[in-house]
């Protein structure tokens, strides 16, 4: 697996595109700080700039980095939460400008998932994390189901869990707002 991470920081640094699993479900992914590389994502996803995408980071400690202010009630969802928790921000910050909702939002979520925890580490910068498939189509539950469209428009894809075929699930997605206040957009 070293290796491989070691290839695809190469890949993400030169300003590609890759194919890679997360803790949910597969993702298309490139530097979250490169308007360039996060411009290719929306071409391959045939998915308007205006609708944001997330980031994956290794750490609850890099949340602070991307976000002007964390309300507190963040720190307790990271630590609590048992499942894969997405949570949107406002007052995003060190990112691609077009990886951006239209408020200056993102959403984050902090990956515990061996492959992509450990490339997020390696990388040190936030990778985006946006299902392999074309906007509007379901996403794939596994490698297998990923077309070959998306697989032939990608600059890597990564060899590490082709092969499993348990269906992966979506995150939770919550966005929190200045004071606090919570609003549940996908469970």
């Amino acid at each position: 697996m070293n290796e491989e991470i070691k290839k695809v920081c190469q890949v993400l640094r030169e300003g590609g595109v890759i194919l890679y699993p997360t803790d949910t479900v597969w993702g298309i992914g490139c530097d979250a700080t490169n308007e360039e590389a996060v411009r290719k994502v929306y071409e391959i996803k045939r998915r308007m700039d205006s609708k944001a995408m997330l980031v994956l980071v290794d750490s609850a400690v890099k949340v602070d980095f991307y976000v002007q202010e964390v309300p507190e009630v963040a720190w307790d969802l990271i630590e609590l939460t048992d499942k894969p928790l997405t949570i949107i921000y406002s007052g995003a910050r060190n990112l691609a400008p077009n990886l951006l909702a239209e408020d200056g939002s993102v959403g984050i979520r902090v990956t515990g998932e061996e492959f992509s925890k450990r490339l997020c580490f390696q990388f040190r910068k936030a990778i985006v994390s946006t299902s392999a498939n074309i906007s509007g189509q379901s996403s794939p539950a596994c490698y297998g189901e990923i077309s070959e469209e998306i697989k032939a428009a990608v600059d890597y894809i990564v060899d590490y869990r082709r092969q499993e075929q348990t269906p992966a699930r979506p995150s939770g997605i919550i966005k929190l707002g200045k004071g606090g206040e919570i609003q549940i957009i996908r469970k």
